[in-house]
């Protein structure tokens, strides 16, 4: 359940700030001493010059031809930059905002926040004296509005106005960006940042009463953007912080009176679910920006890492796995509707790359316009970014049973990453290979980072054609032949070692060697889920093949990949290691004030980072929100998963839990479910069907099972799977006989 959260001042860095986000405009609430800091960021303030753009240079044939013949320099060639203007940068990127300060002045200190997660407010205490006054700050939901409200007896704060130039001008200025103009007229105080090309940011606030009232909006020019920040200042104020207040209570009660809700028994991983379920929201809402790997809450002292773009090899996928289980399938349309927008950049990259005309294909690393970001020749041929994006969607209508999405959206989508594909497999003999393929990030870009039928593109394309054989059956549309054909004689993973003995590589040739950060080989046990682990011979495949993952350890391992670990042993039934590797990342991958990193928070762990032993430097932390929304999912899952296609209760609480509960996780089928665990005994299971038909869910009681629907009707029920109808809006609970 949502609740008070508490953080201790100093919180000396940007990144140990509170949240506040709704989707564009982002806060990072920090300071120490009697400095209250404000870290603004937008999420959608794109430069969107540079890029690579896709042309038949860098086909497969290209591509391929450089890699059997080792030829670098052509490679290279392929992808080397093309001229620029000068002053125009290497590629896109997130643009800092900047930061507003309130000095309280001589005599006070900040002492403590809180974070109401029910209604996001947080409230610093102030102390002056022997008194202690508390100061509420607020976001509105669906605009880029804030309010800072002081109580009675407290003295107005000097306000400082810091744009981003003060630390990132120079990058700026060698890209042909010009100062900031200040402002400060009768209606507000504050800056404008112009872009090259783009249209620029407008920073204002004012005071109204007690409460600072801050706007960020955007505009073509600093007249137009002053006027639509002054704009939001006056027309989105409803007249009293109260009122406000009230608003914005309103929208968070609905967005949890359907979230999905968790009762764990461990304090820390509680926090975790509540707090990542909060950010959640203001990272991903309907009304909001698609996500990028930082979202709204982009740091003003360097420029973003990576662009704070879009990364489809496994990035962007992990800050919206929150939404199935969690019950907030609405959060996805707009990435869904982002990437419907690429449609004629996705059909173009696949007629350049392989001279087709019905296949989509997006690189693994873009801007809100999908343009590539760089010469990354790995990510280019990395078509599991396609085929992951097309999971997506198939796991949308299974979670909704949205026919017409489906139909429309979904479909098309699925057939054509799949048609790729198709273009890149060759017959050997009665099977099929895929020559040349990767495993994200494995070698880098290096001239032996690829190999043939690499597991990761392997999983790719057998979760698509399941999917697909699946849709096609239920839209009544004639499938491919070859999709049948590649089931049947693709291998589900490349295998090394003797008869016997085998083990998951990552290609031919070339097993796990080293640590890595994407456990991609693996990923046909999580999260494409296209290997049965009830089988022995597969069980034994996937037992030998964690040995070694397991002996290669963690020393390179980045912190959005722990929770990928905890998923990996939730599915292969090992509950006590996935509760701790989320508390490892808890401890290793977070800083104090509980911001997601990417690498480690201390030295010891792992090597991520690249720093030498010893106290690490802080200054220059990087934030991302895939780690914290992966983790949210990895909980999801300790209590339920799908299978193959069964639902599975509690298989991630470890025994030594006594009590641990759910309510209304979201499973396939569009089945909301509610349930407990007590002793290790599983309770009353509460479902309610939203789209009718059947779930199978594994028997979490061995023997028989009653199901009564509401109307009183019973039935037992029996076997390891148990079959269960419930009619469309009905609700029905599940007991042991």
């Amino acid at each position: 359940m949502p609740g008070k959260y508490e953080w201790e001042f100093p919180l000396p860095r940007t990144h140990t700030g509170m949240l506040q986000g709704n989707g564009t405009l982002g806060l990072m609430i920090w300071g120490e001493g009697s400095i209250l800091r404000l870290t603004l960021g937008r999420a959608d303030l794109w430069d969107h010059r540079g890029g690579l753009q896709w042309t038949e240079k860098q086909s497969y044939a290209n591509i391929r031809d450089c890699l059997e013949r080792n030829d670098e320099a052509r490679m290279r060639e392929l992808f080397e930059d093309a001229e620029r203007p000068a002053a125009e940068p290497r590629r896109p990127s997130i643009i800092p905002v900047g930061r507003v300060e309130l000095d309280f002045g001589r005599g006070t200190e900040l002492t403590t926040g809180t974070l109401d997660t029910g209604d996001g407010t947080v409230t610093v205490r102030v102390r002056k004296g022997k008194q202690e006054h508390a100061v509420r700050l607020l976001l509105d939901m669906k605009s880029p509005l804030a309010c800072l409200t002081l109580p009675p007896g407290l003295d107005t704060p000097q306000v400082k106005r810091l744009p981003a130039w003060n630390w990132v001008g120079e990058a700026l200025q060698a890209v042909a960006f010009t100062p900031p103009e200040r402002f400060s007229t009768a209606q507000a105080t504050g800056w404008y940042q112009m872009l090259p090309v783009d249209p620029g940011l407008c920073v204002g606030y004012r005071w109204k009463g007690r409460s600072l009232l801050l706007a960020a909006e955007r505009g073509d020019s600093s007249a137009t953007a002053q006027k639509a920040t002054v704009a939001v200042l006056d027309r989105r104020w409803p007249g009293s912080e109260k009122q406000l207040r009230s608003r914005i209570s309103r929208w968070w009660k609905a967005y949890w009176r359907e979230a999905a809700q968790l009762e764990l028994p461990d304090d820390n991983l509680a926090f975790l679910y509540d707090y990542g379920m909060y950010k959640y929201a203001g990272l991903t809402p309907p009304q909001g920006v698609a996500a990028t790997l930082q979202g709204p809450w982009i740091e003003e002292y360097q420029m973003p890492p990576w662009s704070s773009d879009y990364h489809f090899n496994i990035n962007v996928q992990m800050c919206y796995w929150p939404a199935y289980h969690g019950n907030r399938l609405d959060h996805l349309r707009p990435l869904f509707d982002m990437i419907g927008g690429w449609m004629p950049v996705l059909r173009h990259n696949a007629r350049v790359f392989l001279g087709i005309s019905d296949g989509l294909m997006l690189p693994h690393a873009v801007d809100d316009q999908c343009t590539c970001m760089g010469g990354f020749w790995t990510g280019s041929i990395d078509h599991g970014c396609t085929a992951w994006v097309a999971q997506m969607m198939y796991r949308y209508y299974r979670y909704t049973m949205d026919q017409d999405f489906l139909k429309e959206v979904a479909y098309p989508f699925m057939v054509g990453a799949m048609r790729v594909y198709e273009k890149m497999l060759e017959k050997d003999g009665d099977g099929y290979v895929l020559p040349v393929s990767v495993s994200p990030e494995y070698r880098g870009a290096g001239m032996n980072a690829w190999g043939r039928n690499a597991s990761f593109q392997l999983a790719c394309i057998h979760r698509l054609c399941e999917d697909l054989l699946e849709a096609s059956a239920t839209l009544k549309e004639k499938p491919r032949r070859i999709w049948a054909r590649i089931v049947k004689r693709l291998p589900k993973a490349c295998l090394m070692g003797e008869k016997g003995n085998t083990e998951i590589a990552l290609w031919e040739g070339t097993p796990l060697e080293e640590s890595h950060r994407h456990h991609s080989h693996l990923a046909g046990i999580a999260p494409f889920d296209i290997l049965d682990l009830k089988d022995a011979e597969t069980a034994g495949l996937v037992e030998r093949s964690l040995r070694r993952w397991l002996a290669e350890g963690p020393g390179l391992w980045s912190g959005w990949c722990v929770p990928w670990a905890s998923m990996i042993q939730t599915r292969v039934g090992n509950a006590d290691a996935a509760v701790l590797w989320l508390e490892i990342w808890r401890r290793v991958f977070t800083n104090q004030g509980h911001g997601t990193l990417h690498n480690v928070d201390f030295p010891g762990v792992s090597l991520m980072g690249g720093r030498p032993m010893g106290e690490l430097d802080k200054s220059h932390e990087i934030m991302q929100m895939d780690a914290g929304m992966s983790c949210v999912a990895a909980l999801h899952e300790l209590v339920v998963h799908e299978r193959r296609g069964v639902t599975h209760l509690f298989s991630g609480a470890p025994a030594a839990w006594k009590d641990v509960s759910f309510r209304q996780v979201r499973t396939g089928g569009a089945f909301l479910l509610s349930a407990e665990c007590k002793q290790g005994q599983v309770g009353t299971v509460r479902i309610t069907s939203l789209a009718g038909g059947s779930l199978r869910l594994a028997n979490p009681w061995g023997g028989a099972a009653r199901l009564r629907l509401a109307n009183g009707t019973e039935r037992r029920v029996t076997g390891r799977v148990l079959r269960l109808r419930v009619p469309r809006g009905e609700k029905a609970t599940l007991t042991s006989a």
